[in-house]
């Protein structure tokens, strides 16, 4: 079984997209819980929130990663960023009885990418993301590390890494316009 989650219902037939590698993919995980944190991408929904103009293709967010084990990590980088992303937003979650695997290395464990259009085998409305990922880190099929619980030497490590971010999205003002707002610390 195959998940793959989406803010779009009623979709018979998954096809493939151009993402962030450049090539037309679907993405997908062998654990349902690993798709969660698709159902909202951060930028997106702070900019609509704050009016940010803006026509173009949306920069994903997300920062989450693996431990060793392969289990999923959700990490705030600023206060209450779990909440600001994903209370409230509702999204699908497809599963797939069957892909062909595009054989692109999607390098995050038990994801994989089809190249070929994939046919729907059910779908399940998730009412609201967050709740289903504080249910998920209960039943220990994921951990959040939230913003308080985060170390100092992460702390610099964020702010280092968000201040080389605003500095390189020069041609991606809803990234800009996100961090300047997420992360005040950041010299514009």
């Amino acid at each position: 079984m195959y998940f793959h989650a989406s803010p779009i219902g009623g979709i018979k037939l998954l096809e493939p997209r151009v993402s962030n590698h450049g090539i037309p993919l679907i993405y997908f995980s062998k654990k349902r819980e690993n798709v969660l944190v698709y159902l909202s991408n951060a930028i997106e929904k702070y900019c609509k929130e704050t009016e940010f103009d803006f026509s173009g293709k949306w920069t994903k967010w997300g920062s989450y990663g693996f431990h060793k084990d392969g289990t999923q990590h959700i990490d705030e980088y600023y206060p209450n960023a779990l909440i600001d992303t994903y209370k409230g937003v509702s999204g699908y979650i497809y599963t797939a009885g069957e892909i062909i695997d595009s054989s692109f290395q999607v390098q995050i464990p038990d994801a994989v990418a089809s190249s070929e259009s994939v046919p729907v085998k059910s779908c399940e409305y998730v009412p609201d993301a967050y709740e289903a990922i504080l249910a998920a880190e209960q039943k220990g099929l994921l951990s959040v590390l939230r913003y308080e619980d985060t170390s100092q030497t992460q702390l610099e490590w964020i702010e280092r890494t968000m201040q080389k971010e605003y500095e390189k999205a020069i041609d991606r003002p809803e990234y800009r316009h996100f961090i300047g707002g997420k992360f005040p610390f950041v010299k514009r």
